[in-house]
């Protein structure tokens, strides 16, 4: 498994992070949802993008679902 890169909410851009899955990496976003700090797993297995956590799992076929997620969830900065 590879290792992955923590970052903060909108430390990169949506491009760098789909630069970065596209390149192997994975990022572990730590942000507060409701209330509580949760720790999101950003990755690519080659196929598919995901977007999980221990309680949730997103699948995204394509760059441009994942791209609208990674910037939906506000986890992007803009260019």
């Amino acid at each position: 498994m590879a290792e992955s890169t923590v970052i903060e909410p909108g430390e990169r851009t949506a491009e760098e992070l789909l630069s970065g899955l596209k390149s192997g990496e994975r990022f572990v976003v730590r942000t507060e949802i409701l209330g509580s700090l949760e720790e999101l797993t950003l990755r690519f297995d080659g196929e598919v993008y995901y977007c999980d956590s221990p309680t949730i799992l997103h699948k995204h076929t394509d760059e441009s679902e994942m791209r609208e997620c990674i910037e939906n969830l506000g986890f992007s900065r803009d260019a």
